[in-house]
């Protein structure tokens, strides 16, 4: 028996983490299958669009069944003339056309929610890609502190020696001790971080916020999706939020179709049997029932103008949407090329620079030749620089996927990425 997307999806996210590694293409499959938002999103577009052919259906019929009785001593039925059973069938029409635009506007509703949909998948994939790399920012950190934890023993050791040897203070000592302890805070803050983290990762998973997560697989660099134009043109064509502004602008328009349309009456036929015995003839008749809109001005003139109000209303949502998500890539695409330039300006430049300044420093300070506020200034300065630059690096990882997310290309490129 062939295994359900489900199952598949499943299995590939429970193998992906068999060694406790924590890999991004396969949450992303978990968070598409179980987020409760996305959910919920999904289950709105089903349920709009079995609206569809309860739009376009007739109005029930109708069926009387009844008795007329002449006088009120007896039943007369049979023995009077006017004594009779009647049954009756009624069947409403709209007006021509009435019935095909209820359709449309309940197909612009669910497409509608349908590109809604979409657009929560998009949410739900960049949220549980910030979370990953917000995630593996903070073990990199934590390796961070855990390497210069053991240079300021280093700084540490020698600042003893030094002071056992007669040829440096206690300040030394306790400055290098200080600086350790300090770098013990950071580190318990972070591990603080790290299940925060987790607990927000597992929500967006659909998972019990009390089950453990494991540490993120460093993720590949992702390239910037196309030029700012070319981004900027594929979020116009391809955003489900553009698409679902559009389709409810021709929900709109329908709209006003329909409330012009009520201006003309619609019609109940009606199929009549009267039943007698005896020597009267049964009767039957036909009838055509109109609805008059008399009340038209406080009623249909009204429905066209708040019609035409809510056309004018989803135009300017669209074209509010429109700029807000091409100012946002531009905002983003700035962020992930500035990060590139400091990464550049960190990992070639500043860190190797003052690692070697942290080297010259610590041998120095070992012969005698350097303090300790020297040493120790250059290894802090390292520190920030290497936390910098892993810092730049999910900054620039985050505006690409909100890139992404905003053009309408997250799961494609997710596909691909993880492929």
């Amino acid at each position: 028996m062939p295994l359900t997307l489900a199952v598949v999806c499943l299995l590939w996210g429970a193998v992906a983490t068999a060694d406790g590694a924590l890999t991004l293409p396969s949450l992303i499959d978990e968070a598409l299958l179980h987020n409760h938002e996305l959910l919920v999103a999904e289950a709105r577009w089903r349920t709009a669009s079995y609206k569809i052919p309860q739009a376009t259906s007739l109005p029930e019929p109708m069926v009387m069944v009844g008795y007329q009785n002449e006088g009120w001593d007896k039943y007369t039925y049979g023995e009077m003339e006017g004594a009779q059973w009647m049954y009756s069938v009624a069947q409403m029409f709209p007006y021509p056309g009435k019935r095909s635009l209820k359709g449309e506007m309940a197909a612009a509703d669910a497409a509608s929610l349908e590109a809604g949909y979409r657009g929560v998948r998009l949410k739900v994939i960049v949220t549980v890609k910030e979370l990953y790399l917000d995630l593996f920012r903070a073990y990199k950190e934590l390796d961070l502190i855990q390497e210069k934890g053991a240079l300021f023993a280093r700084i540490e050791d020698a600042a003893v020696a030094r002071y056992g040897a007669g040829q440096g203070g206690q300040q030394e000592v306790l400055m290098a001790q200080g600086e350790k302890f300090m770098l013990l805070e950071k580190e318990t803050m972070l591990r603080q971080k790290v299940q925060s983290l987790e607990v927000m990762l597992g929500n967006a998973l659909g998972r019990d916020g009390n089950l453990a997560l494991g540490r993120p697989v460093a993720p590949e660099p992702a390239p910037l999706p196309a030029t700012l134009e070319e981004l900027q043109q594929t979020a116009r064509e391809h955003s489900p939020e553009l698409r679902a502004k559009e389709r409810m602008i021709a929900s709109a328009q329908t709209r006003a179709s329909m409330a012009r349309k009520e201006y003309y009456p619609d019609v109940t036929v009606a199929a009549a049997l009267a039943r007698r015995t005896g020597d009267f003839e049964d009767m039957w008749s036909l009838t055509a029932t109109f609805n008059i809109p008399l009340f038209y001005r406080s009623k249909q003139r009204q429905a066209v103008l708040e019609a035409a109000s809510f056309s004018l209303e989803a135009r300017h949502e669209l074209e509010g949407s429109r700029a807000m998500i091409v100012a946002a890539i531009r905002d983003n695409y700035a962020m992930a090329e500035t990060a590139e330039k400091l990464m550049a300006l960190y990992q070639d430049g500043l860190i190797p620079k003052i690692s070697q300044d942290f080297d010259l420093a610590l041998a120095a300070y070992g012969a005698g030749k350097s303090e300790a506020v020297m040493v120790i200034s250059r290894l802090k300065s390292l520190l920030d620089y290497e936390t910098l630059y892993w810092g730049q690096f999910v900054e620039r990882e985050k505006a690409v996927a909100r890139m992404q997310a905003l053009a309408g290309t997250t799961e494609s490129a997710t596909r691909a990425g993880s492929q």
